[in-house]
């Protein structure tokens, strides 16, 4: 079935309270809604076209992480279509790619976990032979698995690249209480992930969290994992079947879209190159089979 063009943008009669590079965030009020479009950056820069129902496949993907750790506080508040307020469901093309959740305080540092030496972490280590601050043994390569999954947070920039920031500059953004909390919290989520992906036959190399601080809660102020959950935009998930230490495995994320725009000799500073049929159905293909593969179900689409 050929699917039904990219979803680009947008434009709803609500307050929009954020345009990102993939989601648009409108204020309902006491709730945010969550938007995720089809659109696709890499190194830092939206590219063109869209990946058709690439907004309809993290959404649910990172629903379903949630749930599957029901037991960590996350931002969801709604996600039944027909609970949503009559004005969203006015806009069927939002199905299916819509959340609401609460309203929190972003703490503003991305929180990387790592299982595995590959892209900034394995420049950085073949540099100083240390990720983030934390020294590691000397000998690994490409895809090396680690003695044991690090914490190596990262700025998080409205322009340009994230840059990856060591645990003490972390303390001094966000504080050591706060920072403890988010690297364990980060890891623990990590480590329990990866070991479900592992029976689906998946490698989480590595993942980013967002998190927040809702504010308004009953019991104080509590750490809220926000955002999206192990997807294919903020992991690389590997095929347990091809890994081998010393090369890049074929992933299921936008890794594929990467290795394409290296192939062009595009500056990454220049208008980027459009992409090509082919490699956009690629993509999306490769969302699908992350979905089904990690949850043994099929997306609404």
């Amino acid at each position: 079935m050929t699917p039904m063009p990219a979803l680009l943008e947008t434009s709803l009669p609500l307050p929009l309270a954020r345009r990102g590079k993939v989601r648009d965030v409108y204020d309902l009020g006491d709730t945010y809604l969550f938007v995720a479009t089809d659109r696709i950056s890499a190194f830092d820069v939206v590219l063109s076209p869209g990946i058709p129902d690439k907004g309809k496949i993290l959404t649910q993907m990172s629903t379903f992480w949630f749930r599957h750790f029901g037991d960590i506080e996350n931002h969801l508040v709604e996600t039944e279509w027909d609970a949503f307020p009559a004005e969203v469901r006015a806009h069927a093309e939002l199905r299916g790619r819509s959340v609401i959740v609460r309203k929190c305080k972003v703490v503003p540092v991305e929180c990387v976990a790592r299982g595995y030496l590959v892209g900034s972490g394995l420049k950085e280590y073949k540099e100083t032979g240390k990720v983030c601050g934390i020294k590691l043994e000397r000998g690994l390569t490409t895809a090396s698995r680690l003695r044991e999954p690090i914490f190596t947070p990262a700025t998080k920039e409205e322009t340009g690249h994230d840059e990856n920031i060591s645990f003490e500059r972390m303390c001094a953004i966000v504080g050591d209480d706060l920072a403890a909390q988010l690297r364990d919290l980060t890891l623990r989520i990590y480590q329990r992930a990866a070991a479900y992906a592992e029976t689906r036959g998946i490698i989480i190399a590595d993942t980013k969290f967002e998190f927040g601080i809702d504010e308004h809660a009953t019991r104080g102020n509590i750490v809220v994992w926000i955002d999206e959950a192990l997807t294919p935009d903020s992991s690389r998930f590997w095929p347990a079947d091809k890994y081998a230490v010393g090369s890049n495995p074929p992933s299921f994320d936008k890794q594929f879209v990467r290795d394409w725009l290296e192939t062009t000799g595009w500056d990454k500073t220049s208008a980027p190159p459009e992409l090509p049929d082919e490699v956009v159905m690629k993509t999306r293909e490769k969302y699908i089979e992350a979905f089904r593969t990690l949850t043994g179900g099929e997306p609404e689409l």
